[in-house]
């Protein structure tokens, strides 16, 4: 019976030192923890961007055959990529966010205005945006020729882009003749890929 309560008053001392930790003590507990849980979930970033940086960089790119697709406009049409076999295709992934886009709006609207009774057509899908900003910037830059959301990215994900702007000219066989990773800087530059995909 001694050894027993002699066990239980060894505790005692420890339980009250326990619980009469200075204030001091406690607060650097908790900001260490909080520190780890900081240094965790940075980690977690880090990694992730690691990752998709290395996907990016070793992601393919369509080639070949243009990848079908389908998208309805801002303005309710329904245009599917097939439908348009015999043309050339001018296709260009943008985003009102997106400051080099802003840059070759006014280059690619020309071009439509210049091409549009010549068998060539350009078409728009806007990735990753919101429809009011999207339609904003479309108002902004006179953008007339067909222009909708590429829904969930499943053309961009077809396509493999990594970023906007890209631009992919589609010849009238349906192959990809060109495409362009960085934003239109001239005419002559976008005349050259129309070039290519001018049905004979």
């Amino acid at each position: 019976m001694t050894e027993k309560m002699d066990f239980v008053g060894a505790l005692q001392p420890a339980e009250t030192a326990s619980e009469t930790a200075p204030p001091s003590t406690m607060k650097r507990q908790v900001t260490i923890w909080r520190l780890v849980i900081v240094g965790m979930l940075l980690a977690f970033v880090a990694f992730l961007a690691i990752g998709l940086n290395r996907q990016n960089s070793s992601e393919w790119r369509a080639t070949g055959i243009a990848p079908d697709f389908e998208f309805t406009t801002f303005d309710g049409e329904t245009i599917r990529l097939a439908d348009l076999k015999g043309k050339g295709v001018v296709l260009n992934f943008w985003a009102s966010w997106c400051g080099p886009c802003r840059d070759e709006a006014a280059l690619l609207e020309a071009a439509w205005r210049r091409e549009q009774n010549n068998n060539i057509v350009f078409l728009g899908l806007d990735y990753l945006d919101q429809e009011h900003s999207a339609k904003a910037y479309l108002a902004e830059f006179g953008v007339s020729y067909p222009n909708g959301p590429d829904l969930q990215s499943k053309a961009a994900r077809r396509y493999g882009i990594s970023g906007v702007p890209e631009t992919f000219f589609i010849g009238p066989d349906g192959l990809i003749k060109s495409y362009l990773l960085l934003p239109l800087t001239s005419e002559q530059q976008l005349d050259q890929h129309i070039e290519g995909i001018r049905p004979q």
